[in-house]
C-alpha cells in the first residue's frame, strides 16, 4: 500500500509543488494538504497519515511550528512519522526535532526537494521507522567538530568519514555500500572502526546509531549559528 502523507505549508505554490511532485510517485498517496498546523491536527483522525511533511516555520508564529507539532505527534500518535523542510542549515533544528527521540524523524533542506527521488526515499525510510537527516547539517557537524584539537574524527581515514556521513543520514549498511560501492563487508569493518574511535560502540540500531552520531557530532561543537553561517569559531 502507498505511504500515506499529509503536507503542512503555509505557501501555496510550495504547498502544491510538493503534491504535484508526490503525485509522480506511485509508493507515496497525499492524502491532505493545509497551510498551518493546527489544521494537521484537527484532521489527524480522518486523514490517518503514515508520514506528515511539514515546513519547519508556519503561522501563527513563524518560528519552529514543524518541531513542535513532531513533538506533539510523538505523544499523542507516535506510529506517525514526520519529515520537517527548513530552509535553514542549522543544526539545533536538527537536534531540537530529534531530541526526545530519533524514530520516525527526518529533517531535510529544502534545497533537496526539487529531487523527488531522495523525498521520496526520506518519507520511506521515516515511514518504517527510520530517520533521515540532511546531509549538509551532518557536513557541518563534522567539519566543526573536526577542528576541535583533541577531536576523534580527526583520527578517522577519509573513506571512514564518508562512511560517519551515511551512517548519520540513517542508512543502512547495505544502503551505504550501495552508495559507496563497497562490499557489505567493508562497510561493517569501517563501521567498527569509527564507533570504536568515536566511544560509540554497541549502538545497533539504526534509529540510535543516528542519533549518537549527531550528538556526538554536536558535543563541544561551536555555536550553530557561527557553523551555519561560515564564519569562524
Amino acid at each position: 500500500m502507498p505511504i500515506r502523507v499529509v503536507v503542512a505549508e503555509d505557501s501555496l505554490l510550495v504547498r502544491e509543488g510538493l503534491q504535484q511532485l508526490l503525485a509522480a510517485s506511485p509508493s507515496v498517496d497525499v492524502v491532505a494538504a493545509y497551510g498551518d498546523v493546527q489544521a494537521v491536527l484537527d484532521e489527524m483522525e480522518r486523514d490517518r497519515p503514515d508520514v506528515v511533511l511539514t515546513d519547519i516555520r508556519m503561522p501563527p508564529s513563524n518560528s519552529d511550528e514543524g518541531i513542535r507539532l513532531a513533538d506533539r505527534l510523538r505523544e499523542s500518535r507516535p506510529s506517525t512519522g514526520v519529515v520537517v523542510l527548513s530552509q535553514y542549515a542549522e543544526p539545533t533544528y536538527a537536534l531540537e526535532l530529534l531530541e526526545h527521540g530519533s524514530d520516525r524523524r527526518g529533517y531535510l533542506l529544502k534545497e533537496r526537494i526539487h529531487d523527488r527521488g531522495q523525498l521520496v526515499s526520506a518519507i520511506d525510510t521515516v515511514a518504517r521507522g527510520g530517520s533521515v537527516i540532511d546531509p549538509k547539517i551532518v557536513e557541518l557537524l563534522v567539519d566543526a567538530k573536526a577542528r576541535s584539537d583533541l577531536s576523534p574524527l580527526g583520527e578517522l581515514t577519509p573513506r571512514e568519514r564518508d562512511v560517519l556521513a551515511e551512517i548519520a543520514e540513517g542508512k543502512s549498511n547495505g544502503a551505504i555500500a550501495d552508495s559507496l560501492v563497497l562490499s557489505k563487508g567493508a562497510v561493517e569493518k569501517h563501521i567498527n572502526s569509527i564507533f570504536t574511535k568515536l566511544g560509540l560502540a554497541g549502538s545497533e540500531d539504526v534509529s540510535k546509531r543516528v542519533m549518537a552520531t549527531l550528538l556526538f557530532l554536536a558535543e563541544s561543537s561551536p555555536r550553530t549559528d557561527e557553523v551555519a553561517d561560515g564564519r569562524p569559531s
